[in-house]
């Protein structure tokens, strides 16, 4: 690029204003596309490249976004994540990676790093914000969206700053109940993920309640910490010699419920599902591969990234900017070979099913 080139040059050349080359250059401006053309094919021959820096201390906004992550081993959040990246980067703008090394303590460390940076949002995925930081942020306007969770301090005054985007944890947890006991369970274990995080709390609260409406409670629990190995142990305690062994498992994410599918079927001997049936929660990819054909809960990335996108370009448009919000996306049971009871994925051709 030639340092002297500038829009008005673009201008001159394409014989339209300057504002119709900022216009060309701003993802989602009006401007027809004839004039884009035209625009853009003088910026080709002059060499021209618009300065995104400059840009941003004209209209105060730097299109950026923040993305907060700490369980990139967990399979739902690389999908996700790129879903997510690539829908804010369709209406112009860029994702700026932190990985938050403890995903058992608060971001703030990490979001007081990302302010540094003028983000015009933040997303926090797998993540937690306290509420100090939570006023520190909508007291500099910049909006902060909470992805698969919600503060956990919910009576605050912080948390009417803080959006969420979340699939119905609470009502996925009861469907599962009730697909493996009107499927004729009666033995069904938990393996719960992070005892702290809101997901965890919310799928097991309605499982429970699932449960109860159905005249059963949960007959053993372990804690597999959203961790592989911590999963695997979790189902050999579950499954120790001696013990009343449990006829169905829920596990509170997929990526937990490979470990336990792996663990019963090559350490322990036991058929999947005709011993024990298994069921998780998230339909990550790898949950229809033949190795599992996992029965899990599916958390609706699409809806959820659409309601994460509108959410901050709805507080960044706005003038005074809107309210927080808490969206609860729904999610549908998905029927395959590692759980008995119901419709079976068999009838459907061996494809999914929906409950």
């Amino acid at each position: 690029m030639t340092a002297s080139v500038t829009s008005f040059d673009v201008a001159r050349l394409a014989q339209v204003s300057q504002s119709a080359v900022s216009r060309s250059f701003t993802p989602g401006a009006s401007v027809s596309e004839i004039t884009r053309r035209k625009v853009l094919d003088a910026a080709r021959k002059l060499g021209y490249r618009p300065n995104a820096h400059a840009r941003s201390l004209i209209t105060k906004r730097s299109r950026i976004i923040g993305l907060v992550l700490s369980q990139l081993e967990n399979l739902f959040y690389p999908a996700a994540l790129q879903q997510l990246a690539e829908r804010l980067q369709r209406d112009g703008y860029h994702v700026l990676l932190f990985v938050n090394r403890n995903a058992d303590a608060d971001a703030d460390d990490l979001v007081g790093e990302i302010l540094q940076y003028h983000v015009d949002g933040i997303v926090l995925a797998a993540a937690t914000l306290s509420s100090s930081l939570a006023r520190q942020c909508a007291d500099a306007s910049i909006p902060v969206v909470l992805f698969n969770r919600v503060m956990a301090e919910a009576g605050t005054r912080a948390a009417h700053t803080v959006s969420s985007v979340r699939s119905d944890n609470v009502g996925g947890g009861r469907a599962v109940a009730h697909f493996l006991a009107d499927g004729g369970h009666r033995r069904i274990a938990f393996i719960a993920g992070n005892e702290e995080a809101s997901t965890n709390l919310e799928r097991e609260r309605g499982f429970r309640e699932g449960l109860a409406e159905r005249d059963l409670r949960i007959f053993a629990r372990g804690v597999g910490n959203y961790d592989f190995a911590q999963a695997q142990l979790a189902t050999r305690e579950l499954f120790a010699a001696g013990l009343e062994r449990p006829d169905a498992v829920f596990v509170a994410s997929d990526h937990m419920a490979f470990a336990v599918m792996d663990t019963l079927r090559f350490e322990l001997g036991l058929r999947v599902p005709d011993d024990v049936s298994v069921v998780g929660f998230d339909d990550v990819p790898q949950a229809q591969w033949h190795s599992y054909r996992l029965t899990t809960v599916r958390q609706p990335i699409g809806p959820m990234i659409e309601a994460t996108v509108s959410l901050l370009q709805n507080y960044l448009r706005d003038d005074p900017p809107s309210p927080a919000e808490n969206v609860v996306v729904p999610g549908d049971l998905i029927l395959r070979q590692s759980a008995r009871g119901g419709a079976t994925p068999s009838a459907q051709g061996g494809g999914d099913a929906r409950l």
